[in-house]
């Protein structure tokens, strides 16, 4: 039996540690461990709370990824969060300034000018110290309480130290654009949808309902304000930043005291001027009344304080030439236009390319070759098409057609009916051999290091790679061969590739490019089905009784292994050495498990949470965080509390450990 003294002792030690490295890392920017080390901590952390469930607190850092909501329950601000008034040049800024120093009638004041960052803002609230609530703005008097997935941001304290009984901070969640462009990238990589820009991703993010995807994209949050109860806590707005700070929360650095307007002009210039450098979206310079006593005493309009005002930055816009449009290829042979444009300077940088997306959006913005047209670049990856100029067409411009043939092996290309991509029709097309092969090499699929996009492009070109298979008969001789390319680096690339072939069947399903089965799905199928000879087998009524797996993806992964040419690849991976089944050790897939749902509740005594959970998926079957009805059984500790009723109203299976044990033999 565990020794609970000294349990509670090293997890009260755990937490201490982990916080103080959180704000190493994120508030002083001065980590002292790398990250393996924090991770084993967090292990730790978590291993101990699952054998003490009645242990863990509303403050602990395991609490920053939950489980799936059903949905957000409204929150009433108190105070409304209400929006700003805008200005848009100097002028409009001079005559704010000229309102204020009217309504102080003579008295002193500064401001404080701060970033506007181009987020979402958010209410958090803390009830003797402990984060309560996380709200949305709303509609700025209602909005969603969305805690569960505010939690995950690792820039939110749990805990508030020497704080009053209840505090509201308030702060703008956004996203990183390095984060923006890996979670595009990797959905890309996926097939699926990608955001427009960073806002839009955070935005959508935060109402998320699984807690876990919100982790994974690591949101980020700049605190702006500060209540306790309905007042301010501090005499001025300054203030406020400097007791944040004190709390643990980062501070966005890149803020001003401005005595007079020429302080103020000076700052909004010189962010300006910075804007592009910053690994955050902005979209202006917020203005404050730094005395909250005459912030009070201005008071607001129905709509925004009179106190403040927010200095809007013109959009990041450049109008020039349209002087043809190029299509490119994709993986699965989707034709997407590029416009080719004359190089312009936007934001910093030469433009020459601009997205279109797909021939809805040509035809949408009514373009022809040679059109002047508007760009916008707003944390996009790259710069968007906004519209055509017609008062400056001559007569001259010619119309574009969208091919009708792939560009790059000539063969068909057709657009389905309903959809809005066309593609091209030969599963040999150059083009999407190459982009297959860089999915297959992916760090997500089979990891293998230095095969990138050059290097592919001559395999191809060359004739040595026609699919993924082929990578396993390159030799030393072959790759010294190519242009460049040294005995090292061709030895390096032999080894990353002969290592692949232990990635196992998760991976390989990832990588052999099943429509609609990106990382989830894959790892969902190669639990289930442990080896690939079992899933090309399974019939779509099969693959759709899945948890999760629902029928488009089972209609998929059934007419992929219903084309000889997939069998064909699957048996010369095979022939090659690949790993094509899940490795489970010295436990072998048990029929009682496989395909079978689990939901652990309550203290187990025998082992940990994640053993238990460990010893099922080895097995075959697959652990659910909640009761539904496709859950087949419920494994039950002591102190099981709602899952438990659940389950019994469902009428699920209930074993005890004893049972569970028996069961696992």
């Amino acid at each position: 039996m565990p020794n609970s003294a000294a349990d509670k002792r090293r997890i009260e030690f755990l937490r201490s540690e982990i916080d103080r490295h959180n704000e190493l890392y994120y508030q002083k920017s001065a980590p002292e461990i790398p990250d393996a080390e924090f991770d084993a901590l967090m292990e730790e952390l978590k291993a101990l709370e699952t054998a003490h469930p009645e242990l863990v607190t509303p403050d602990s850092p395991t609490q920053r990824v939950g489980g799936r909501a059903e949905g957000f329950k409204p929150f009433l601000h108190k105070v409304p969060l209400m929006s700003l008034d805008n200005s848009y040049d100097l002028d409009e800024l001079r005559a704010f300034d000229e309102r204020c120093r009217k309504l102080a009638d003579g008295r002193n004041f500064n401001y404080v000018a701060e970033l506007k960052i181009d987020g979402l803002s958010v209410a958090l609230h803390y009830e003797k110290g402990i984060l309560s609530a996380g709200a949305t703005r709303g509609d700025g008097t209602t909005g969603d309480d969305v805690l569960p997935n505010v939690k995950t941001i690792r820039t939110i304290p749990h805990k508030l130290k020497n704080a009053p009984d209840h505090v509201e901070v308030r702060g703008e969640v956004y996203l990183s654009r390095s984060q923006f462009e890996r979670i595009n990238a990797e959905l890309e990589m996926q097939e699926e949808k990608t955001f427009a820009n960073p806002r839009n991703c955070a935005s959508g993010t935060l109402r998320q309902l699984d807690s876990a995807v919100v982790a994974a994209r690591k949101l980020d949050i700049f605190p702006y304000d500060l209540l306790s109860g309905v007042e301010k806590m501090f005499d001025t707005h300054w203030e406020n930043f400097e007791w944040l700070e004190k709390q643990g929360f980062t501070v966005n650095p890149n803020r001003a005291l401005c005595d007079s307007f020429e302080e103020l002009e000076e700052f909004v210039s010189s962010m300006q001027a910075k804007r592009d450098t910053f690994d955050y979206d902005i979209d202006g310079v917020v203005v404050k009344v730094n005395q909250t006593a005459l912030q009070a005493e201005f008071g607001s309009t129905s709509k925004a304080p009179r106190w403040a005002i927010a200095y809007k930055y013109p959009a990041m816009q450049a109008t020039t030439r349209l002087n043809g449009i190029s299509v490119q290829v994709g993986r699965t042979g989707a034709l997407t236009p590029v416009a080719e444009l004359e190089p312009v300077l936007l934001a910093g940088t030469t433009v020459s390319r601009a997205s279109l997306h797909n021939e809805d959006e040509i035809k949408r913005l009514d373009l022809k070759i040679g059109d002047w047209v508007m760009i916008e670049k707003s944390g996009e990856i790259i710069p968007q098409v906004l519209q055509v100029i017609p008062s400056k067409r001559t007569g001259e411009e010619k119309e574009y057609h969208f091919p009708k043939e792939c560009p790059v092996c000539g063969s068909k290309a057709v657009r389905p009916e309903g959809e809005a991509v066309t593609r091209c029709t030969n599963p040999d097309c150059p083009a999407k051999v190459k982009a297959r092969i860089l999915y297959f090499a992916a760090r997500k699929a089979m990891d293998i290091e230095g095969l990138g996009d050059v290097l592919v492009e001559k395999l191809v070109d060359l004739g040595h790679v026609k699919d993924v298979a082929d990578l396993y008969s390159l030799d030393l001789n072959t790759l010294i061969g190519i242009e460049r390319m040294g005995e090292k680096s061709a030895q390096n690339l032999l080894n990353q590739i002969e290592n692949s072939k232990k990635q196992g069947l998760q991976r390989i399903l990832f990588g052999i490019d099943i429509r609609h089965v990106g990382e989830r799905y894959a790892k969902i199928l190669a639990n289930h089905f442990r080896t690939i000879d079992k899933l090309s087998e399974a019939s779509v009524e099969e693959l759709d009784d899945i948890h999760e797996i629902g029928l488009a993806v089972a209609e998929s992964v059934r007419g992929f292994f219903d084309e000889p040419k997939s069998r064909d690849l699957v048996e010369r991976l095979r022939a090659a050495g690949v790993k094509l089944e899940v490795e489970s050790g010295n436990v072998v897939a048990d029929e009682r498990f496989v395909g079978k749902t689990f939901v652990l509740t309550g203290k187990l005594e025998k082992f940990t949470r994640d053993e238990a959970a460990k010893s099922i998926e080895d097995r075959g079957g697959r652990v659910s965080g909640s009761v539904s009805k496709k859950t087949d059984y419920v494994v039950a500790g002591e102190d099981a509390g709602s899952k438990l009723t659940k389950a019994n109203e469902l009428g699920v299976t209930v074993l005890s450990e004893d049972e569970f044990l028996g069961m696992l033999g």
